[in-house]
């Protein structure tokens, strides 16, 4: 029954995962290195890549900075009500609830250019909705719980007594975070970064429907990958797949090293 199992569980993994994988990483290389080399050196691949990596920084600052902040205030806060926790915690957990497509129309219902916010801020030069700061609203919406979700759990376990101390002794708020809050829960904040690092890159439903999907202005390494297979460029479409598959294995080898590294802090912490 257990030998089964295994070859079971083998067999499903080879189906959904090894067999896709190795006929992406095939047909990258179907006309050789020089294929593959010609296709990701494209001006719209490397402008695809390029924003892409851009959006990942931007959102990835962002997100550490505004979850640290809402973790804190999430478990520390005393201006929070009972009640009203249930309600901010739903609010962070939407996008783990709702399609990323949904996110997208959101953002274009909010600043579309025949919406009122939309209309004003385009009368002052400000596009959101096909442009970049569209899709980097579309990505920051589809992230932002990673970092709050890793942050927050740890800042509960560790308790505020140390905080106290650090208070009652004379410290300031900021010392005491960089001296006793931060190094609890750095790692925690490492792990949300790389998590929304990984989301962010692999990114498509709600950046295509916020950013137009326009050559050289508003694309993507996924929705690049989207239009070379719709145009039946696949030597094209997996090579850019293969680039951000690559960068993906990384990011799960940096995560599990990351996992073990937190449950060794927070077995210190409970020790």
């Amino acid at each position: 029954m257990k030998k089964g199992s295994i070859a079971l569980t083998w067999f499903i993994f080879g189906i959904i995962i090894i067999l896709p994988v190795s006929y992406m990483v095939i047909a990258a290389f179907e006309d050789g290195i020089s294929g593959f080399i010609e296709a990701v050196t494209r001006p719209e691949a490397i402008f695809a890549l390029k924003n892409s990596f851009y959006i990942v920084g931007i959102v990835t600052v962002i997100n550490v900075s505004l979850g640290i902040l809402f973790a804190i205030e999430l478990i520390r806060g005393r201006w929070i009500a009972k009640w009203l926790k249930p309600i901010m915690n739903a609010i962070i957990d939407l996008p783990f609830a709702v399609s990323p497509v949904i996110g997208g129309l959101m953002i274009i219902l909010l600043f579309g250019p025949e919406t009122v916010l939309g209309a004003f801020l385009g009368s002052h030069g400000i596009k959101i909705v096909f442009a970049f700061p569209g899709m980097v609203l579309a990505t920051l919406f589809v992230t932002f719980p990673f970092v709050i979700r890793e942050v927050a759990p740890v800042l509960a376990e560790i308790g505020e007594d140390s905080e106290e101390a650090s208070r009652m002794l004379g410290a300031s708020a900021w010392r005491t975070f960089w001296k006793v809050t931060w190094p609890a829960i750095q790692w925690p904040v490492v792990y949300g970064a790389v998590l929304t690092i990984a989301r962010a890159l692999g990114e498509f439903g709600a950046v295509l429907v916020v950013s137009g999907n326009i050559i050289n202005l508003t694309q993507t390494a996924t929705t690049l990958v989207y239009q070379d297979a719709d145009n039946f460029n696949l030597i094209g479409a997996n090579s850019i797949a293969f680039i951000l598959c690559l960068t993906s294995v990384v990011i799960l080898l940096v995560l599990d090293w990351l996992k073990r590294r937190q449950e060794a802090v927070l077995h210190g912490h409970t020790s």
